[in-house]
């Protein structure tokens, strides 16, 4: 299927399935086989039960749990009752959730008890109900109509920087966007799906479960990421979608040989920087036909990706080009800026903070920097945030950050532009050792490598860097 989708609302194009794909595989998940009539039947009882706990149209409900078939059942249920989603980082710790529960506004939370040893506290007032307690399966087959324009879910931004906002995105654009999503990055009907992306996240959610239910491909979630259990569920469960970060793939590499890996057919990655070799060992060592790159964000979903012929250089230097309907475009400033039916409907209770966001013009302001190659394809350099000017240069972290990873004793890198009296800020490089390396040295190294200006003017090796749960750095705690 290309082009726009025949359906209009989420629980529209999820309740087709049955007569899509019938008694095919839905979700695996160890002994659960749900097949798609079966968890159709599944989501309308769902939807039964939330409307009888007293949900109603454009109801907030939030989800605070791992991937597992029973968050996809309680998010489609609620969708199915017309309530509006919102999933809920399971890295968060109680005083985090809470705040993104009590500013959502959810009348219920779903969570499941006992995940991670989390303690899920939530705010007065705000029943909780456990996944696993049966109140999914009791409730009487339901659905209530819902519109393509309407809100369908409220994901809060990762928050690299400041308060998390409430990004709230509609039922049309999402299916519009994500079938979009399926013709780009290769995903067929009767594929494998392994979903290492949390479901909290739009890339989990999205570009997995609402995808894998748009081309009828089979969902095996994972729960936590742990690489032996991935390169078991490849060989066990045939996997032949894996989308997910470098270090998965580079995981792959080590292990192709021990594992059998022969069902991996296609893939999505996406960083700031990506080796050109990585990519090019991904494409000629192991299995995968389509492997792709790109660019998006919690406020306008996947704004562009790789396309077919392009080379091992193209994928892992650039983000690709613009989907369908969508529009890229580049700043004075270098701030990449994104326009179409992409974009978010605004934040929740915050039209200070939309409205400086999306410009009168309908352009997103990403916040992030970029240009184009001269095939079109949009690099991204950085964070806008993030630059600093060192006597008048702009320099772009990620670059800097892009150079240190280059040397063989660095494991990680990060950078940030910190006060000077001469030159107004120079850059302070974070570094997660692989080997025995001084900081001076290291310094002498950039100096070789890279304009005066980008060179750090010091070094602090770490054990860890902060990261959220989306695996960004938190560069406002290096601060």
């Amino acid at each position: 299927m290309t082009g726009r989708p025949e359906w209009q609302t989420i629980p529209e194009m999820v309740l087709s399935t049955a007569d899509r794909f019938g008694d095919a595989q839905a979700i695996v998940e160890g002994p659960l086989r749900l097949t798609f009539t079966e968890l159709t039947e599944r989501v309308r009882r769902a939807a039964g039960a939330l409307a009888s706990a007293g949900i109603e149209k454009g109801d907030r409900v939030a989800i605070w749990a791992p991937n597992s078939a029973q968050w996809i059942v309680a998010a489609f249920g609620l969708l199915t009752a017309g309530g509006v989603l919102v999933p809920v980082n399971t890295r968060f710790k109680a005083d985090e959730a809470a705040d993104i529960i009590g500013r959502s506004g959810a009348k219920l939370v779903l969570v499941e008890k006992g995940f991670l040893g989390l303690d899920f506290a939530v705010p007065d007032g705000v029943p909780a109900i456990d996944l696993h307690s049966g109140f999914l399966e009791s409730g009487d087959p339901f659905e209530r109509a819902v519109s393509g324009s309407d809100v369908s879910d409220i994901v809060y931004t990762s928050g690299t920087t400041g308060r998390p906002k409430g990004v709230m995105m509609g039922h049309a654009q999402t299916l519009r966007h994500y079938a979009e999503w399926c013709d780009r990055a290769d995903l067929r009907q009767g594929d494998r799906y392994l979903i290492v992306n949390p479901f909290f996240h739009i890339f989990g959610y999205k570009a997995g479960c609402i995808a894998s239910m748009i081309r009828g491909a089979t969902i095996v979630p994972v729960r936590v990421f742990d690489v032996d259990h991935v390169l078991e569920l490849i060989e066990r469960e045939r996997i032949t979608m894996l989308p997910g970060p470098p270090t998965l793939y580079h995981s792959l590499l080590s292990a192709k040989g021990e594992r059998d890996l022969s069902s991996l057919r296609a893939g999505v990655t996406g960083a700031a920087d990506i080796p050109v070799e990585l990519i090019r060992r991904v494409r000629t060592e192991l299995p995968f036909q389509t492997l792709m790159t790109g660019y998006g964000l919690t406020e306008g979903g996947t704004v562009t990706l790789s396309m077919p012929g392009d080379s091992f250089e193209d994928i892992a230097t650039t983000a690709g080009v613009a989907c369908d309907g969508i529009e890229v475009d580049i700043a004075d400033d270098g701030e990449i800026l994104v326009r179409g039916y992409n974009v978010m409907k605004g934040y929740l209770d915050d039209p200070a903070a939309t409205a400086e966001a999306i410009d009168d013009d309908g352009w997103l302001h990403t916040g992030d920097l970029g240009n184009f190659d001269e095939g079109g394809r949009l690099r991204v350099v950085g964070r806008k945030k993030d630059m600093f000017i060192v006597g008048g240069f702009n320099a772009y972290p990620a670059e800097i950050e892009g150079f240190l990873l280059n040397h063989p004793a660095v494991a990680q890198a990060a950078v940030i532009g910190v006060p000077d009296e001469r030159l107004g800020q120079v850059g302070k490089a974070f570094v997660v050792r692989k080997s025995a390396v001084g900081d001076q040295e290291l310094i002498d190294w950039c100096r070789e490598r890279m304009a005066g200006f980008k060179v750090p003017r010091s070094v602090e090796f770490l054990g860890a860097l902060p990261l959220n749960a989306t695996g960004k750095v938190v560069k406002d705690l290096l601060r």
